[in-house]
């Protein structure tokens, strides 16, 4: 499995903009696709962004389009999530995720085998 090691979190106000990093490691990313999830207290991890592993394709949850943006780059093993206008429905703490995945249509947390510890995002009204 990858190792997968986020940073860039924060505490911001609204309308403010963040940037977080994946650093994936033990193996390349690019056999593998890409997710950032999110989770907030007493609510469930929810898919935020995801991205294909050679980057053609790429979903936003519809609360954050427009807002964020996902990207990759495989020649240096990581993943990037682009966070801006942020709003305290925001807060959470992120995760970066991996899946080998070959279906047409998204994974589902449980597919995801390789998880980073997280990055606290917490956003001030």
């Amino acid at each position: 499995h990858v190792q997968l090691v986020e940073s860039g979190g924060g505490l911001v106000q609204a309308g403010d903009s963040l940037r977080l990093f994946c650093v994936a490691s033990g193996s390349s990313i690019a056999s593998y696709d890409l997710g950032w999830f999110r989770q907030a207290p007493g609510k469930e991890r929810e898919l935020v962004a995801y991205i294909k592993r050679d980057g053609t394709k790429t979903y936003n949850l519809d609360s954050v389009k427009g807002r964020f943006a996902v990207s990759r780059d495989n020649g240096v093993n990581w993943v990037y999530l682009r966070m801006d206008s942020l709003k305290p429905d925001d807060t959470a703490k992120y995760y970066c995720a991996a899946v080998y995945w070959t279906e047409p249509y998204l994974p589902g947390p449980q597919d995801f085998r390789c998880w980073g510890q997280g990055t606290q995002v917490t956003v001030s009204s």
